[in-house]
């Protein structure tokens, strides 16, 4: 055998620390969190799995035109979205990402489904960006079921409009306003054929936001369209384009679901008694509606749901915001009363018109919660 070469001292001592240095540098490297390279998806369905608990969907489901999307550490951008469909119908898809469940598609170590009755809160944020020459909403979806149900669609659609962009509107008609999470929004309600949707809609563009996703939540079950008994199965965020879409990307989303119930929570240990007394005369009436809370906890932001009898309409309210002015109607409170604290009660009123016989409300709701007559 050849016999090793023999450097001297000082070569030595320097081959030792560069080999010292270059091990500390392969250390480095391999302990630092490297970047999650950035997946495109093309399939009509296909999905992926971003900071390990979120899945971003392509969903294209209304349109045979190509489309991409390309999931970042962060978020998505739709990288290829070719085509349109009519502004008068369904847009061509839905990409978007999501908590919890989607036709048996559920995001890694979700808690939904999970009862409403159960939320304390579901804190979310979003950020979205936009780009020019394309038709489309920016929309954040909320589905909730009577069943805790992972496979297929679900009751009631919430929709969110972050940002509408082309003559395009929600499903429905519009049936008034409602301040959500301090915003005014343009409230529309009707069904697609398989599901109530309730969608707000912002009146200008929002960029960002940082909300309790349980706010809209109590919105659709103060207006019937879900029970505390039901199920929130998942949070989703993403663009409905009807008209190109190449560049819109959501840069951020989180979405957490705290449970175990908690004060102002659809049913979150709520009781309730209504008193309802009217002033009536020929086409004419007055109400005056007290609400007693009879739980042990306070119910913050609060929302009185009933239903007008048939012929009757609201033309004005005191120490209460009411809407719509017939049928299903939600009474809630201002900033100066918008809490009842337990074993205490608001008071409110409203005058009205009325044809046909005289009749009062059959029943009265408390942020989901059914209330006893007195």
């Amino acid at each position: 055998m050849r016999p090793l070469p023999h450097f001297p001292r000082t070569v030595r001592g320097t081959l030792g620390a560069i080999v010292t240095a270059l091990a500390t540098v392969v250390a480095l490297f391999a302990a630092t969190p490297q970047a999650q390279a950035d997946t495109t998806v093309c399939e009509q369905f296909g999905s992926t799995v971003i900071q390990g608990r979120y899945v971003v969907q392509n969903n294209r489901w209304g349109t045979n035109e190509p489309q991409c999307v390309t999931a970042t550490d962060t978020g998505f951008r739709i990288t290829r979205a070719d085509g349109s469909v009519p502004t008068n119908g369904a847009p061509k898809s839905y990409p978007s990402l999501f908590n919890g469940c989607h036709y048996t598609n559920c995001s890694p170590g979700t808690n939904l489904p999970a009862q409403l009755a159960r939320i304390s809160s579901a804190p979310s944020s979003i950020s979205y960006g936009y780009v020019g020459g394309a038709v489309f909403n920016a929309s954040y979806d909320i589905w909730l079921d009577p069943t805790p149900r992972t496979d297929g669609v679900n009751r009631t659609e919430i929709m969110i409009w972050f940002n509408k962009v082309g003559p395009i509107q929600p499903i429905g008609s519009q049936v008034g306003t409602a301040t959500v999470g301090g915003r005014t929004w343009q409230m529309w309600s009707g069904s697609n054929g398989s599901n109530d949707v309730l969608s707000f809609v912002a009146p200008s563009a929002i960029g960002s936001w940082s909300f309790d996703v349980m706010d809209f939540v109590r919105q659709a079950v103060a207006r019937g369209l879900a029970q505390s008994s039901w199920y929130l199965t998942s949070i989703q965020a993403g663009f409905e384009p009807w008209q190109n879409g190449t560049g819109l990307t959501v840069n951020s989303f989180s979405s957490t679901v705290n449970t175990g119930g908690g004060p102002g929570g659809p049913g979150g240990g709520t009781t309730c008694e209504v008193s309802y007394t009217t002033n009536v005369w020929q086409g004419g009436f007055t109400a005056n509606v007290t609400v007693a809370n009879t739980g042990s906890a306070p119910v913050d932001d609060w929302h009185l749901a009933f239903t007008l009898p048939s012929g009757q309409r609201i033309t004005s309210a005191w120490n209460a915001s009411v809407s719509p002015s017939t049928g299903s109607v939600t009474a809630s409170g201002l900033t100066h009363n918008a809490s009842i604290a337990p074993g205490g009660s608001q008071t409110f009123g409203f005058q009205g018109t009325y044809s046909g016989a005289f009749a009062v409300p059959g029943g009265f709701s408390l942020n989901g919660t059914t209330c006893a007559r007195t």
